[in-house]
């Protein structure tokens, strides 16, 4: 019995080593094989986050390879490579911003296609707001030449499912628009920017849109009523409805900034046939250059600055296009105005210098990569962090917004 009872003792102890040999194998697959699906699985999320669609295998395993090397801004700039990031992330990024709608099925046009192409050759993305460019579809592509009174060549980059990422060839604004290298500003000399914005109105829309687009803010939290009114136009009453404390309260706080600052857009408007195009689709952007002077004014100021001037006669008459940055001073120093730059200037291009300087503008672009690879706003310190810390390396990498996708995609791909 003793011999039959060490023997069972035997088996038992050497199946009971086996058993725990097996479940350590097992345990070492599946943890391999957990490293490895999270591995895979982070790197469709950060294609799928960035490029909008679903990568091939070929890709995505590239991508794994790279991120289990530690190369993370490599894996997303890998991801970047497909043709779907700017015909369809980028697309939908930048079209919102080239209409007062903010539709993002807006046809694609030469705002954003411009966006796109700074964003593809990894230009200074700052300089949306102040160059001297644009970006047009291949001439070998037989599309309808660029023509500045229709949208039509960029329908058929758009209707044709033309690959923007090879497609999109730099141009200048001067060479297609007839305006001077000096007075071009990014996308804000674009046709589209000047249907949207130019169109009617008082040129102050251009202002606020753009504030909205680029520094990611509208006027209602930029009102300081502490500010001087002296450069507020006529056209503001100062006692609307009879009524001076609405004017002192209400219109002053947001006047006293803005209109100083869209004085830079004195010389520019939007040309339509009213009569014949009341939708205003076939229109140009204008720009009375030295020696155009309006019939209205006498000066090269359009006629809109002179609008409704008997609601207060007392008020700024607008003689030029020097413009000031009264924000500098006061609770809007928040906006992180550029020391090296002295505030004021004449024109829309020093303007779009100004506004692309400060660090509201390189924090707005981070704010809406964030967005649109995270798809959530920031809630978090850790995204708060995240948005801060990519903002000084956007800055630091030559304000390449590519860069700025690649981190963001990088935090957000193990959610």
């Amino acid at each position: 019995m003793r011999v039959f009872f060490q023997s069972n003792t035997t088996m038992y102890s050497q199946n009971w080593a086996l058993s725990r040999l097996i479940c350590l194998c097992i345990f070492i697959i599946t943890s391999i094989s957990v490293v490895e699906a999270s591995t895979l699985e982070q790197a469709k999320r950060l294609h799928d986050r960035i490029v909008g669609a679903p990568a091939s295998a070929e890709v995505l395993n590239q991508i794994v390879v790279l991120l289990d090397n530690e190369q993370p801004i490599e894996a997303a700039y890998k991801a970047m490579e497909s043709p779907h990031f700017y015909s369809t992330t980028l697309k939908l990024f930048a079209t919102p911003w080239t209409n007062e709608e903010q539709d993002v099925f807006f046809p694609l046009n030469d705002y954003s296609a411009t966006v796109i192409g700074v964003i593809r050759d990894d230009i200074d993305f700052r300089q949306i707001l102040q160059g001297d460019i644009t970006y047009i579809g291949n001439g070998a592509l037989g599309l309808p030449s660029y023509n500045n009174n229709n949208n039509d060549h960029y329908q058929a980059l758009e209707d044709g499912f033309i690959n923007l990422a090879d497609e999109l060839t730099r141009s200048t604004q001067s060479e297609l628009n007839g305006l001077p290298s000096s007075a071009t500003a990014g996308v804000l000399t674009s046709r589209a920017a000047a249907k949207a914005f130019f169109h009617l109105g008082t040129n102050r829309a251009m202002l606020r849109f753009t504030l909205m687009n680029h520094l990611c803010t509208d006027l209602e939290p930029l009102k300081d009523n502490t500010l001087p009114p002296d450069r507020i136009r006529q056209d503001v009453s100062r006692s609307p409805g009879g009524d001076s404390r609405i004017f002192l309260n209400n219109c002053l706080g947001c006047h006293s900034g803005m209109d100083p600052l869209a004085q830079a857009f004195a010389y520019y408007d939007y040309q339509f046939d009213a009569s014949n195009d009341p939708n205003a689709e076939s229109g140009a952007i204008s720009y009375n250059t030295t020696g155009n002077i309006d019939a209205i004014t006498n000066t090269r100021v359009k006629a809109k600055y002179h609008n409704n001037a008997t609601s207060f006669p007392y008020g700024f008459v607008t003689q030029n296009d020097q413009w000031q940055n009264y924000w500098r001073k006061g609770i809007n120093q928040k906006l992180g105005w550029d020391p090296a730059l002295s505030g004021k200037g004449s024109g829309i291009k020093s303007l779009g210098q100004e506004l692309a300087n400060s660090q509201a503008f390189a924090q707005c672009q981070v704010k809406k990569v964030f967005k649109t690879v995270c798809l959530r706003e920031a809630e978090s310190n850790a995204d708060l962090a995240q948005i801060n810390s990519t903002t000084e390396s956007f800055k630091q990498n030559s304000y390449q917004l590519k860069r700025v996708f690649a981190e963001v995609g990088n935090y957000c791909m193990g959610e």
